[in-house]
């Protein structure tokens, strides 16, 4: 069940959590590389900023970002700037974005993100919890996938293994993490099961640890599509 006041509390706990540990960071630490290819951690940080501000648009029925374009333009913009700029606009946005999510509106109503997709409005505040938890760890400051919530773990594990059902390029397969169970992959040809930590297993999925600390049974691992 889908409670988006939930998880706007839940966006502002992690995003404390982030301008806490990035608070101790220097300009040389923000300009220098993130976990991303190609991007420093000034790059992340500008993307968290003016994520919150494009789902603000989603909010209001406008569209996320004015093009590809402009959104990666946007963060090449504002990614060398010092480290107290940096913090000073994610915490706005985020205030930003926080005030919108208190504006009484009808939270099942469909709305459009990027690229067509589309999704129930009572969902944004958790795509945004996504943004703000893997992006913290992608910072590369001592915040790992081992040390997201558990409740979120196991809620992005769900979200990511719906996204890629349904995929004919990637096999059935079963999911099994910490007494849990989800499938995913395509629904044709002999299907694997994939098994360990939670935290290995989403980072997988996530496109942030290659899999190996999985296990995998009746064949190889997946393959899976970009996010």
């Amino acid at each position: 069940m889908i409670d988006h006041a939930h998880d706007l509390a839940s966006v502002r706990e992690a995003t404390d959590r982030l301008l806490s540990a990035a608070a101790k960071l220097d300009d040389a630490a923000v300009a220098a590389p993130s976990r991303l290819p190609g991007w420093t951690r000034g790059h992340v940080l500008a993307h968290l900023s003016r994520n919150a501000d494009a789902l603000v648009n989603v909010l209001r029925g406008r569209p996320m970002y004015v093009s590809a374009e402009a959104r990666d333009a946007d963060i090449e913009r504002d990614a060398p700037r010092p480290l107290a700029a940096q913090l000073d606009d994610v915490r706005d946005s985020a205030a930003r974005f926080g005030a919108e999510g208190e504006v009484p509106a009808d939270w099942d109503r469909r709305v459009e993100l990027r690229n067509g997709v589309t999704d129930r409005a009572g969902r944004v505040p958790f795509r945004r919890l996504v943004e703000v938890e893997l992006h913290h760890v992608d910072l590369d400051i001592g915040y790992e996938l081992e040390d997201l919530p558990q409740e979120f773990t196991r809620r992005e594990i769900a979200f990511l293994a719906d996204r890629f059902a349904g995929t004919p390029t990637v096999p059935p397969t079963r999911l099994l993490a910490a007494g849990e169970e989800w499938r995913t992959g395509g629904g044709e040809g002999p299907g694997v099961t994939v098994s360990g930590p939670a935290a290995d297993l989403l980072g997988w999925l996530a496109g942030r640890r290659d899999g190996a600390a999985l296990e995998v049974t009746g064949g190889t691992l997946p393959v899976l599509p970009p996010l």
